[in-house]
């Protein structure tokens, strides 16, 4: 004898809404994807990053993942709701890091904002770092757009010298809120090591001899 259909709907919803384990047995960081084994054997199911609580954790082969089953168009197994051990603990400090390092993207351009309505600076040097920092974004977000298409890429050495001449407060607000390059703990080294030239260079600027150096290369552009 046959579930009435409206039964086996509710068995069907309730069903999507249990929460399995299983093993990631397969990532590919770039294009930001995998499949997971289900510990209670079965078919791989597909996972994307979007799909776990916390998108700061990089997954890695061989963790267990709890996630809520679901299906894509064509009806083919996919995960969603997903989380890895410690999500709850680590997604509140890592958000609060990434609202932090934005806030400190913007107090940087603020500082220099002050530095020009008090006359240390020259308003150009306001709207250099603004417009890299929109370059350096724009940038950012085509990396990430081409990582999930598998398109051609920027390379990381063109990332670092936009940061190195000041587009790092724009790198900074497009790693946290497009989820770019924050895993990738080389290129994180890279990156701040680019920001603490940048910085010593700025407060070189409001010494004689860096006054006098900014004067010849405005000049000189101008």
């Amino acid at each position: 004898m046959g579930h009435h259909p409206a039964l086996e709907g509710r068995i069907a919803t309730m069903e999507k809404h249990v929460r399995v384990k299983g093993k990631l047995v397969s990532w590919n960081e770039e294009r930001g994807f995998g499949f997971i084994a289900p510990m209670t054997g079965g078919k791989q199911v597909f996972i994307h990053i979007k799909a776990f609580s916390n998108r700061n954790r990089r997954p890695v082969i061989g963790q267990i993942v709890t996630f809520e089953r679901s299906s894509d168009k064509q009806g083919r197994p996919r995960a969603i709701r997903a989380t890895l051990a410690g999500d709850r603990l680590d997604k509140k400090s890592k958000r609060g890091n990434g609202g932090l390092l934005i806030v400190t993207a913007v107090f940087f351009l603020g500082v220099v904002g002050l530095a020009v309505l008090t006359a240390r600076l020259p308003l150009p040097v306001l709207m250099f770092y603004i417009g890299v920092s929109a370059i350096t974004f724009i940038t950012y977000a085509l990396d990430k757009s081409a990582a999930r298409t598998g398109a051609w890429r920027t390379k990381e050495n063109t990332l670092h010298l936009l940061s190195l001449v000041g587009g790092w407060p724009g790198a900074l607000v497009a790693q946290q809120r497009l989820r770019h390059k924050t895993r990738k703990q080389p290129f994180q080294l890279v990156f701040w090591v680019t920001v603490l030239i940048n910085f010593g260079v700025f407060v070189w600027l409001f010494t004689p001899d860096g006054s006098v150096m900014l004067d010849f290369w405005l000049s000189s552009v101008l």
